[in-house]
């Protein structure tokens, strides 16, 4: 249910227009001939066959990927290791850190990207010309393929592992605390198996040059940038060096944190009308407020300074729907009995208005439910807000498939095809030269991680049968090449979350861990999958050698999954407080509160008690009927009006960019949508030689420097005996309580509890 939002539509403004087909003609206007053709092949004339011999045949392509390779250049140095290693060690570390914190920033590839550059060249300027064990530890200048290939060990670990947040939820709604081996052998076998499905698949997924994958493409045009000395549309106006820019950038970024993070926090919430929170709240109300002055609050959802105006206007215009319209036509009229909870929480409450107390309906010896205690207790209830972010999540399915299909279909249908037969373009036949990855080696990695998925499931009493286990792994294998072709050709992503979770759910309810199991090895293996294809394919456009390519990506994945619940491992028994909802450090587990919600809805209760026929949320299953209309709007209006407003209408956007909320609040949209008004729309059309030198520099600066300012704070500040620096001084003044004395952050809600002491259905089983 939890799209990750920046990588959705941070991509998707690649000169979209470039990856759609024409809207100017209707389809009767297609012949059979035109109707084969892929729509991103140029026209070419009887003379232009040799020069598209020696490049792509694709315009965007060409535009940012060199149609020339030295075979000759560094790329697996000594140095390019070492700092790629480190990368795989810091940022998945850091990004575990700010992962069970809220507000956080995520350390991106990007940030990795443009600090290796200085770095690479530091390191060629400093080190001496020795030789060790062969290998030359100063073989020249910084090149573009060490560049490329510490970058994608770095992207390994630039999202927390979802099977750390099995890990977490097992420990805090189930008291599960299991052994660091099962951990680990749950972690290596969901990442690796993924990587294993992505090599077996990358003789249709990364050679053939129909497919695209278009986020690749803005990776390869900043290397290209990177490495050369002019950029595009720049000239000589600014004369101040990216790297300076990022200096001065992040340590005003750092430095300025202090006040929101420490000093004044409430700079970041802004919420402090006590009477209106439910419209101006930023925590449990609406971000009627609309400001904040903390990047993290802002970039929380994905950097504003990433994506493209179009793709943020689908989105804030979603929002203000969905959020803004609907979530308090709902709410006030008591649409599931909303009006006795808060109107926007991450927590889903019982009949009592408390927290719905899972523990209560479980069988304590396995975790199982107990149906008995369930018609005792009470039925589960969701806040208006988490409620429709379920219904959203629906139409995000429906809608991502039937827009691919109305939008791609020609052109997935010539490209799938040409995929499979198709003579390889330039870039391939520059790749031939060197040695393939044998299928062996995948398939080695894959019988090593079943065997660890095997083992983790049944040593430890999961409830997980090993053929439900199966049964996962062929939904993730099965839908990684028709939904890899999808996102290779239009940068559409499909998701399998909600999907896999509704499946087990009906297939086998009662048990959390076999929801959670269920949905990390069918659809979280599959996003792993696409998401090392996606980088196979960077190494592609670059030419990295593709067995370089291999062991830099298994080295990074069990290098940044190990860290990652080493990281976890210290947070949960150091950090006073962990994931309480007061936790006084920002440390409230926004995501595993979230996920530990499904593991109630879809696992322990199961959707047969709350979607199914007669149930309280079943009108929710309408959504994914509406997401499947909703693209046949902007469809039609852009074949009947052409070049409107209506070509930038994007349903899945719109549906799968709101999906962060919850854990996500109103004012991370809000502030989000703001900035990205203003340097996406404002600075870039008018100040456009700026944007196109600094705008992504300064993105990656702003979370370069809140990040190493937040641990800061924490480890000096805020962890140091107990919490108890400045509790009777800056803890205490106004500028850091006032706005922790409103209904919204107390989540207060419309109505009270009736006399009769609970809310809600009377018989709900």
């Amino acid at each position: 249910m939890l799209p990750i939002m920046a990588e959705s539509i941070a991509m998707a403004g690649l000169e979209r227009q470039r990856l759609l087909p024409s809207s100017s003609s209707s389809d009767d206007e297609v012949t059979d001939e035109e109707s084969n053709l892929d729509s991103n092949l140029d026209s070419v004339g009887p003379g232009d066959h040799t020069e598209l011999e020696c490049d792509s045949p694709y315009v965007e392509v060409r535009s940012a990927v060199a149609n020339t390779d030295d075979p000759n250049m560094p790329v697996g140095t000594i140095r390019a290791w070492i700092i790629g290693l480190l990368w795989a060690i810091i940022i998945p570390g850091m990004n575990q850190f700010f992962f069970f914190r809220y507000p956080s920033v995520i350390i991106g590839s990007l940030v990795a990207q443009l600090l290796s550059f200085p770095l690479g060249r530091a390191l060629a300027a400093l080190t001496p010309k020795w030789t060790i064990f062969g290998m030359e530890l100063n073989p020249g200048p910084f090149s573009i393929k060490e560049h490329v290939f510490v970058t994608i060990m770095a992207s390994v670990g630039s999202q927390s592992a979802f099977a750390t947040e099995v890990v977490a939820i097992q420990r805090v709604f189930y008291n599960q605390r299991w052994s660091f081996t099962y951990q680990w052998l749950l972690t290596m076998s969901t990442q690796l198996i993924g990587f294993s499905f992505g090599g077996i698949l990358r003789r249709f997924l990364v050679s053939p040059p129909s497919m695209i994958w278009p986020d690749t493409l803005v990776y390869a045009a900043l290397f290209n940038t990177l490495h050369h000395t002019q950029v595009a549309g720049s000239g000589d106006k600014y004369s101040m060096s990216r790297e300076r820019f990022f200096s001065y950038a992040c340590l005003l970024s750092f430095f300025w944190y202090f006040l929101p993070g420490y000093l004044f926090t409430a700079l970041s919430y802004f919420s402090w009308n006590v009477v209106l929170n439910q419209v101006f709240g930023g925590i449990h109300g609406l971000g009627g407020s609309l400001l904040t002055f903390d990047w993290s609050q802002i970039a929380y959802t994905g950097s504003p300074l990433a994506s493209p105006w179009w793709a943020e206007a689908n989105v804030a215009v979603g929002f203000v729907f969905f959020f803004w319209f609907l979530t308090p036509l709902l709410y006030y009229t008591n649409t599931w009995y909303s009006e006795y909870m808060p109107i926007n929480s991450r927590y889903s409450y019982d009949r009592f208005g408390n927290f719905y107390n899972v523990t209560r309906i479980l069988d304590a010896a396995n975790s199982t439910l107990d149906l008995d205690a369930f018609k005792t207790y009470s039925p589960l209830l969701l806040p208006a807000a988490f409620a429709l972010s379920y219904g959203i999540a629906f139409a995000a399915i429906s809608s991502t498939t039937v827009h691919a299909f109305l939008f791609f279909r020609q052109q997935i249908w010539a490209q799938s095809r040409m995929s499979l037969s198709e003579q390889p373009d330039i870039h391939a036949r520059l790749m031939s030269k060197y040695a393939e990855v044998p299928d062996w080696w995948y398939g080695l990695i894959f019988l090593s991680q079943f065997i660890f998925g095997v083992t983790a499931i049944t040593v430890w009493h999961t409830g997980f049968p090993v053929y439900a286990f199966m049964a996962a792994l062929l939904l993730a294998f099965a839908y990684s090449l028709p939904v890899g072709i999808i996102r290779a050709i239009t940068n559409q992503k499909v998701s399998l979350g909600v999907i896999s979770q509704v499946i087990i759910g009906y297939w086998l309810p009662g048990n959390p861990l076999t929801s959670l199991l269920f949905k990390t090895y069918g659809n979280i293996t599959m996003y792993q999958a696409l998401t090392f294809t996606s980088d196979l394919k960077l190494g592609h456009y670059m030419k990295i050698p593709p067995r370089l390519m291999f062991w830099g990506q298994v080295w990074a994945t069990c290098i940044a999954g190990t860290v990652q619940l080493c990281v976890q491992a210290w947070m949960f028994a150091n950090i006073p407080g962990m994931c309480d909802d007061h936790q006084p450090a920002g440390f409230i587990c926004p995501n595993t509160q979230i996920s530990g919600t499904e593991s109630i809805i879809w696992g322990v209760i199961g959707p047969r008690f709350l979607f199914s026929q007669g149930r309280m949320y079943h009108s929710l299953f309408s959504f994914f009927v509406i997401g499947a209309a909703a693209p046949f709007l902007p469809y039609y209006m852009d074949k009947r009006y052409h070049n409107t407003i209506w070509k930038y209408v994007n349903f899945p956007v719109i549906f799968n960019g709101v999906g962060w909320l919850p854990p996500a609040s109103t004012i991370n949209y809000i502030s989000w949508a703001i900035v990205g008004f203003i340097f996406q729309f404002v600075i870039r059309r008018r100040h456009f030689a700026w944007w196109s030198k600094y705008n992504y520099v300064l993105s990656a600066a702003l979370d370069s420097g809140v990040a190493p300012c937040v641990v800061l704070i924490f480890f000096t500040l805020q962890y140091p005996r107990n919490g108890s620096i400045g509790r009777d001084t800056i803890q205490k003044w106004w500028g850091n309580t006032v706005y922790l004395e409103t209904a919204d952050s107390l989540g207060t809600a419309y109505l009270p509890i009736p006399a009769k002491g609970y809310f809600g259905p009377e018989t709900w089983w």
